[in-house]
């Protein structure tokens, strides 16, 4: 595959050498240190509490979420050093949250071995579009609406378990979500200090106060042991989740992360980020871990601030960070599942907010309203078809629905 030339799906001629690229070291700065150290905390905050929240729902062991986190981590800390150090550019890679909130109900009638045979399917898909260039193509053919109104869908539950959980865990929510939106009435504060991390110091501080609680893990089990699968390629799995998956990392995920960089004036190397989305995707399966994405929310952070020239160097430390997150996957689990119920329902529900806040609006607001609407009642609803998951059918009904009702706002698409 030939190398692209960053955001224009170009082969790219030039010689990379690392004379011409300068020094990690002599670019690297305080400011980008900080954003690392702000960014990585914001993905094994709110994030990390979903996949843990879809993961116990879904009845996977302590074991398999301790290696599910691993594999989040490891694998994706791997990508973001290696795509930010080549191309010089702030690239971090983490996982698909929409992605991993599908998978909560599809583990309800899958076995996980056929969900991780559908997650390496998925990466075989994204690599293969990646290498052959056809990314542009696939993200032009459903309108960004529809797949909104299908990942509102799938978010509305964490929204819901968040006010369950003012109502249940008033001690430990109230205070979580008043520091939340504390932060986050504070523009100024909220740049630097992001208003889930206040969050979860929140909560922990209440649990402390109110019901603090011993960690029970022997030394040995604190250090990283992730557990290999084997993956069980099932037809109703592949139908069910494939599709689904690549959409929310291609159209959702990575076309959010693209956009960002481009407002920070960077070139994303839209194929290429594909194909490491695929690869890593394809070896985190193996420990149990949900495809990978360009992540949106930490790339906006680590872009956000000091030369751009030099932002790359936040993206390595985020990588860096990730992966000695990775080694310590058991403790860290632990430590978050010995947390009282409401913990990780309010914090997974507060990181949810403005992502839900957003599918709204852009499934709603001007064409394929009503194909969105199909989509996300669909969704909702949650029933599954020939042992196929709701997700697939959303998908299936909203763009039939509007390409029977909604021909205008096709034609004006094109």
């Amino acid at each position: 595959m030939a190398i692209e030339r960053p955001g224009t799906g170009a082969p790219d001629t030039s010689e990379y050498t690392p004379e011409s690229r300068g020094s990690f070291w002599r670019d690297l700065s305080v400011v980008h240190a900080a954003s690392a150290v702000v960014g990585f905390l914001f993905a094994a905050s709110g994030p990390l509490a979903i996949v843990l929240a879809t993961g116990t729902k879904g009845g996977l062991s302590e074991a398999d979420l301790a290696s599910w986190v691993f594999g989040s981590f490891f694998f994706n800390g791997i990508a973001s050093i290696v795509f930010s150090l080549f191309w010089r550019q702030p690239l971090a890679f983490f996982w698909t949250i929409p992605g991993t909130v599908l998978i909560g109900p599809a583990l309800v009638h899958l076995t996980f071995p056929q969900v991780i045979g559908a997650y390496i399917a998925t990466g075989l898909l994204m690599l293969a579009l990646g290498a052959l260039g056809w990314v542009g193509r696939v993200m032009a053919i459903m309108p960004m609406p529809i797949v909104m109104g299908m990942v509102a869908g799938v978010f509305l539950q964490f929204g819901l378990d968040w006010i369950f959980a003012l109502r249940d865990g008033l001690w430990i929510a109230a205070p979580m979500t008043a520091a939340f939106l504390l932060v986050s009435a504070i523009a100024p504060l909220a740049r630097y200090f992001p208003p889930l991390i206040a969050a979860l110091i929140a909560g922990a501080a209440a649990i402390t106060y109110v019901a603090p609680f011993a960690l029970p893990l022997d030394p040995a089990g604190m250090l990283a042991a992730p557990r290999l699968h084997a993956p069980e390629f099932s037809l109703p799995a592949l139908a069910e989740l494939v599709v689904p998956l690549a959409v929310t990392v291609l159209l959702v995920q990575n076309a959010q992360g693209i956009a960002i960089l481009a407002a920070a004036q960077h070139a994303a190397p839209v194929n290429a980020i594909a194909v490491a989305c695929g690869i890593s995707s394809i070896v985190a399966a193996f420990v149990g871990a949900v495809s990978t994405c360009l992540t949106g929310p930490v790339n906006a952070i680590i872009s956000a601030a000091g030369d751009r020239r030099t932002q790359y160097t936040a993206g390595v430390l985020v990588g860096v960070l990730a992966i000695t997150f990775a080694l310590f996957a058991p403790l860290l689990t632990r430590l978050m599942l010995s947390t009282p119920p409401a913990f990780i329902a309010t914090l997974a529900g507060l990181a949810m907010l403005r992502v839900l806040q957003s599918a709204f609006a852009v499934a709603f607001q001007r064409r394929f309203t009503l194909g969105a609407l199909v989509t996300f009642l669909v969704t909702v609803a949650a029933v599954p078809v020939l042992n196929i998951g709701a997700p697939f059918w959303a998908l299936l009904a909203g763009m039939a629905v509007s390409l029977l009702l909604e021909r205008d706002d096709w034609r004006a698409r094109e």
